[in-house]
């Protein structure tokens, strides 16, 4: 074969840009279904916003729409994921169907959780109301004093840096670590590869999975997606025994979670891990990609989740850790096509919600890839809806 016919081959069927846990599930599905697959970062694997994360695989902060449809597909296909190998790739994650507990510190707030949780009941979540003198049954250590709360059977949780290895791993995928995107391969609208700083990978499709950087690389081809990043601090105590058994976040997460507002909001998260440490979030602020510590973001959290579970005052923080949600205007993640150059597919934008939302986008994107219809519709997702909206 001549060296000209082998340039022309692709490398593989499939690159995928960016090697967080979005990434890693559209290179996980894609082999499912056939194809060959390269994934190639400028960082290491879970570098950005998956290594960053707290592993949230939630449905109880999701109002009815596509959004928490994807949600639900999410959740059925990590329990599938877990339970491959007689749990053993489960195992390699961390995976545990914890539940979550919701819960009011007044009556009012307490009642806008029961309206929320009705609107829930019909897309299939499972949502019990706890009364107030209930709610040390599932969390003794919880404060009193409490107006009620919802406890969320479905939602888990998942270690996100080892979820994105395994998956990464279970894909096949050969990876191109340390080596950033500098260009996309076009000829007749349709893409053909990407050039990066160590040379071309050719593909017949190219996902940008690049999480906060997903607005540059659909710049490349000429398309607008108005990716922001919206920064979170999460602390992380010294190891305890199993002191909170379930996700346990206020009402006001709900809220924050929906928000806009580019000003600092914080609602305490706060769950157990199996290694001992305590992970306290969630803050939320537009500040682009300014890393430096927010002590009145930090003093927040640590307030709040005193708040919910009072023998947290008396335990100390080891460390904290700043991650930067990649943030679209609509709160709707963009997972499709590009608008102008075929071949290009978009899986992006998922904001706080990314390890959840992941298995269900790289199973979309897959289908798509296969001219297959998804299980979850695609068309609220459409990434050409940014350009249809500027003109």
């Amino acid at each position: 074969m001549s060296a000209a016919a082998n340039r022309s081959r692709p490398t593989s069927d499939v690159v995928v840009i960016g090697a967080g846990i979005i990434g890693a599930a559209c290179a996980y599905y894609a082999a499912r279904e056939g194809l060959s697959v390269t994934v190639v970062d400028a960082g290491p694997v879970a570098g950005g916003t998956s290594g960053a994360g707290e592993g949230n695989l939630l449905v109880s902060d999701k109002e009815p729409g596509p959004e928490l449809d994807l949600a639900l597909r999410s959740q059925e296909l990590w329990r599938a994921l877990a339970e491959q190998d007689d749990g053993a790739l489960g195992a390699r994650f961390e995976y545990e169907a914890k539940g979550g507990l919701v819960v009011a510190f007044t009556a009012e707030d307490f009642e806008a959780l029961q309206g929320f949780a009705a609107t829930q009941l019909t897309p299939g979540v499972v949502a019990e109301e706890v009364p107030a003198e209930r709610l040390s049954e599932l969390e003794p250590f919880i404060a009193p004093g409490l107006a009620g709360g919802f406890w969320y059977p479905q939602d888990a949780q998942v270690m996100p840096s080892l979820a994105t290895a395994a998956l990464l791993k279970a894909s096949g995928a050969q990876l191109r670590l340390g080596s950033a995107v500098t260009g996309l391969v076009t000829s007749r609208g349709t893409v053909r590869g990407v050039r990066t700083a160590a040379g071309t990978i050719s593909a017949r499709f190219v996902v940008n999975a690049a999480g906060f950087g997903a607005s540059s690389v659909a710049a490349l081809a000429g398309s607008t997606l108005p990716v922001q990043p919206r920064r979170g601090f999460v602390l992380v105590t010294e190891p305890l025994p199993a002191m909170v058994r379930h996700k346990v976040y206020s009402a006001a997460y709900v809220a924050d979670v929906s928000s806009s507002d580019a000003a600092l909001q914080s609602s305490a998260v706060v769950e157990g891990t199996p290694s001992g440490p305590v992970l306290i979030g969630a803050s939320r602020e537009r500040v682009g990609l300014d890393r430096t510590p927010s002590y009145d973001a930090l003093g927040r959290l640590a307030a709040q989740a005193a708040e919910l579970f009072p023998f947290l005052a008396d335990v100390k923080v080891q460390r904290y850790y700043c991650g930067f949600r990649p943030y679209l205007p609509d709160h709707l993640p963009a997972i499709g096509p590009d608008a102008s150059v075929s071949g290009l597919f978009h899986a992006c934008g998922h904001e706080g919600a990314g390890i959840g939302l992941a298995p269900a986008t790289g199973e979309l994107i897959a289908a798509l890839l296969a001219q297959r219809e998804p299980e979850v519709a695609a068309e609220p997702f459409r990434p050409a809806r940014f350009e249809e909206g500027a003109r």
